[in-house]
């Protein structure tokens, strides 16, 4: 488009171009900021000769232009205004359209001439040429306001010259009032301002698009619920996608709260490094400290124009990225698994608590940890404030017997949030004294009862320091902590307390937990929610997100993701002994019921393969132990090394059978300690005499041992 405007001009004071002027400055608010600059410059006042205004698609530069260029002429400047999209890219090109506008214009002055440039990034292969040829020769009065959906070159800020002269405005989204204001002037009731504004998160485009479209039918929640808007709007705002790997990359960031290379390695391959390039080159695309990430309203729009134009491929492309994190969570050498528990967390878009999961997701990752005991006080402090004195004395106890279970999230100002995970046993008489947890415990022996060595998981209290536990980042550093807690620590049981059940209660319910205890104490209803993790382990946990993260359901468990209950001591060490019998012969061994228990490792690809390594271990464990050595030759010579029967194993050792079967059963008795540890942990409660006659440590757990204990011999056979 190619336009100029001179004051005193007829078609400028007149008929229907006058009707348009009005109509668009009554259509025009905010950006005080971009306006007072630039009426400083056409007054004199300031130096600036260049505005340089940026940002992405739809976000209102063109409708900026237009009210700096109404503002210019009231002034009595000449404006001539130039769109990329109707010049071909060369100088001469460009040269050329001015010196044409400014002879259809009667060739006016230039000292007071304001040159608009619309759409520049379509000029960019010109920009040396305009910042060292074209703008230095315009008289000195003269002024140019140029905006692109990409920042200006570093040399524009580098050039001594031009850092005096120049100015650079980058457009954010509205905050809410302007958003209201611009609804109420395009002529939107009162009564569905409040909804649009929510759906527009600020986009002057997607505003004034969902103002155009009238009266919201049936209270649509998400852009997503106005298909046909949402394909008008990435067609007029992410209309540069090159090919499949690119749009799968910026797929990949609109899921991600912040995306890395080697996450888009993940989902890209080999052309990770070209598409990062490109992302971060986009205008709608910003680069944080831990990766890249989308403007919301545009995310948003892409995921579901993706959902809507490739459903299967967008649940395959969400697969991908959750068993990323999950990879990367259960990775025992990686430093920040809380990041990679973050991003798992804000994958919940779809949930109860939706509204805060994307004010999280704007505020990015920070990292949450294990508190200090210097942060102690803070904390206690922040539970007073919250739940009142008794309750914070209670916590003080809790928190000096397990320190090791508080996590806290900090900023520059300190502590901004925490979360407080306990266990039950524990040998100091806490539980007894809490009554939230004593319920807890009662509930529990009702229900499903412990065995020896199990452990009920509760995060007991969490909060921060804004809206204590209405603040969002309540939510986030409560989520990680316990999927932290969830994936590390074995536990028959994990529950969740709150006394805001109204507000939580349906995101518990999201995550598979049923209400099960109620107590009043601290002033207020007390409402723990649990689950029974050896009936529903965490993989089964996680399992059942992947759905939910994309349906939003509610409610128990379906009953195929429920495991059977726990075998009887017998059952299982027949199981155990059937599964040695069956070693050597993998497609038997994927019937075992031994595959819902704790001796395959959890989220184990291949589970039949993870039994097989965890019966190795244990034999060649015994026979690594002096006591067991000969437990351990005859069970590898049996089972491993393919005897036909025990009694040929005993003939090849040159033993007596029954000294045969009798280690067989010393060994059996050691293997039945392995069942108490919970189904899917990925623990095995070890047992030796050394160790059973050791008094453990005054607010410690009991010790779990692991597949490379296993393997490095340090299982007792008893």
């Amino acid at each position: 488009m190619l336009m100029d405007t001179h004051a005193g001009r007829d078609a400028g004071t007149s008929g229907i171009f006058a009707a348009l002027e009005k109509a668009r400055e009554r259509g025009f608010v905010g950006r005080a900021r971009e306006l007072a600059a630039f009426a400083d410059t056409v007054d004199g006042v300031s130096e600036a000769r260049v505005f340089f205004i940026h940002g992405p698609g739809g976000i209102g530069k063109t409708t900026l232009l237009d009210a700096l260029a109404r503002r210019a002429a009231r002034r009595g400047r000449y404006c001539l205004r130039l769109d990329a999209r109707d010049l071909v890219c060369s100088g001469a090109a460009v040269a050329a359209a001015i010196d044409e506008r400014r002879r259809t214009a009667g060739n006016p002055p230039p000292g007071g001439e304001v040159l608009f440039i619309d759409g520049y990034e379509l000029l960019e292969p010109l920009d040396r040429w305009f910042r060292e040829e074209l703008l230095p020769a315009r008289p000195a009065g003269a002024v140019a306001v140029i905006a692109s959906r990409n920042a200006p070159s570093m040399r524009w800020r580098t050039d001594p010259g031009w850092r005096g002269l120049l100015k650079v405005f980058e457009l954010d989204a509205f905050g809410p009032g302007n958003s209201m204001e611009l609804l109420a002037r395009l002529g939107v009731e009162p009564a569905s301002r409040r909804i649009l504004a929510g759906l527009g998160r600020g986009y002057p485009l997607v505003l004034a698009m969902l103002a155009d479209a009238g009266p919201p039918a049936g209270r649509p929640e998400r852009l997503a619920d106005m298909p046909d808007l949402v394909s008008q709007l990435c067609r007029m705002i992410v209309d540069d996608i090159p090919d499949a790997e690119h749009r799968t990359a910026l797929a990949t960031c609109a899921q991600a709260t912040r995306m890395t290379e080697e996450l888009l390695r993940r989902t890209v391959g080999a052309r990770a490094a070209e598409a990062w390039d490109w992302l971060r080159a986009r205008p709608y695309v910003s680069s944080g400290r831990t990766g890249l990430f989308l403007h919301d309203v545009v995310c948003e729009l892409f995921e579901a124009e993706f959902l809507q134009r490739s459903p299967d491929d967008y649940v395959d492309l969400h697969r991908v990225i959750r068993d990323y994190f999950l990879e990367q969570l259960a990775d025992p050498g990686r430093p920040d698994a809380d990041r990679a528990a973050a991003e798992l967390m804000l994958l919940h878009r779809r949930g109860p608590l939706s509204d805060e999961i994307a004010v999280l997701r704007r505020a990015g990752l920070p990292r949450i940890e294990r508190a200090a005991y210097r942060e102690h006080e803070r904390i206690l402090e922040l539970i007073e404030q919250g739940e009142g004195i008794d309750v914070a004395q209670l916590a003080r106890q809790w928190i000096e017997a397990q320190p090791e279970g508080l996590y806290r999230v900090r900023s520059d100002e300190g502590v901004e949030g925490f979360s407080v995970q306990v266990y039950l046993p524990e040998p100091t008489g806490i539980g007894l004294r809490d009554p939230v947890a004593a319920a807890i415990a009662r509930t529990v022996a009702e229900r499903a009862p412990l065995r020896d060595g199990e452990r009920i998981n509760i995060n007991r209290f969490a909060g921060a320091s804004g809206a204590y536990q209405r603040d969002p980042t309540q939510l986030l550093v409560n989520g990680v902590a316990c999927i932290l807690e969830w994936f590390s620590q074995p536990a028959a049981w994990s529950f969740i307390v709150t006394f805001d059940p109204e507000h939580y209660g349906l995101y518990f319910e999201y995550l598979g937990f049923s209400p099960l205890v109620r107590v009043r104490y601290g002033g207020r209803e007390q409402v723990a929610y649990g689950w029974d993790r050896r009936r529903f382990p965490p993989q089964s946990f996680f399992e059942l997100m992947e759905s939910r993260e994309l349906s939003g359901q509610i409610g128990p468990p379906p009953a195929d993701l429920l495991k059977p209950e726990p075998l009887a001591r017998g059952a299982f060490l027949e199981a155990v002994r059937s599964a040695l019998a069956n070693y050597r012969s993998p497609d038997r061994l994927a019937g075992s019921p031994l595959l819902d228990t704790q001796l395959v490792q959890p989220f184990s690809r291949q589970p039949v393969e993870s039994l097989r390594r965890t019966l190795r271990a244990g034999v060649r464990a015994a026979s690594a132990d002096r006591r067991g050595a000969e437990s351990g030759r005859v069970l590898e010579r049996t089972y491993l090394k393919g005897a036909p029967s025990q009694e040929a194993a005993a003939e090849l050792l040159g033993l007596p059978f029954g000294t045969c079967n009798r280690r067989w059963s010393a060994w059996a008795r050691c293997c039945g300690r392995w069942r108490s540890a919970p189904a899917g942990s990925g623990s095995f409660p070890g047992w030796s005499p050394r160790l059973r006659r050791k008094k453990p440590r005054t607010g410690t757990m009991d010790r779990n041992w692991t597949e490379s204990d296993l393997a490095a011999g340090r299982l007792g056979t008893g």
